[in-house]
């Protein structure tokens, strides 16, 4: 089955030629283009990527969270007990693929721990992990490379996904907080 109930096939093999290859692309351009740009959504790719959430089949768009407030001029988010995140972007997770693999720190990937992958924090440094959908935390341990993907700014075991409640989702917009030796818990939230 194609885009609308309307079977693919027709445009792989029964429509043949020009003609046939014009009539595909009109359906395509009304089944996927037009009732975006009928809510006023650009149609580039990469305009819709960051928004586009991935699920096993299908995709959806979202609407990017709000910024969060920011504090009155002259007065420091610190002063006020809020922490600034350190990064901001897209998570994604990896799971049962990697299970009892090497991690580029040596160790085996175990997909129920809470652990990460990104491209620059030392191994061993744990993060604090904020959803900006749900304001759900995780802290995770940093032990993989990754994600090699653009975009995105951390990729998580399914484990601190299942915490982050992003099972099912492909991506999940959130902040990121580097945690000090001594510091066990997430900031507190704005």
């Amino acid at each position: 089955m194609g885009w609308g109930g309307l079977p693919l096939p027709a445009c792989r093999g029964a429509l043949q030629g020009l003609a046939g290859h014009a009539v595909c692309v009109g359906l395509l351009w009304a089944l996927a283009v037009a009732p975006a740009l009928a809510q006023g959504l650009s149609a580039e790719a990469d305009a819709l990527a960051p928004h586009l959430l991935t699920v096993p089949g299908e995709a959806m768009l979202i609407d990017p969270p709000p910024p969060p407030p920011l504090p009155p001029p002259g007065v420091d988010a610190s002063s006020l007990g809020l922490a600034t995140a350190d990064e901001v972007g897209l998570a994604s997770w990896y799971g049962a693929q990697f299970h009892r693999r090497r991690t580029a720190s040596g160790e085996r990937f175990d997909m129920r721990a809470l652990t990460a992958a990104h491209p620059t924090l030392p191994f061993g440094s744990r993060v604090c992990v904020r959803s900006q959908a749900t304001g759900r935390t995780v802290v995770v341990r940093i032990n993989d490379r990754g994600p090699h993907v653009r975009n995105r700014v951390i990729d998580l075991s399914r484990g601190a996904a299942e915490a982050l409640g992003m099972i099912g989702l492909g991506l999940k917009p959130v902040e990121l907080f580097a945690l000090d030796d001594d510091e066990k818990d997430c900031p507190a939230a704005p």
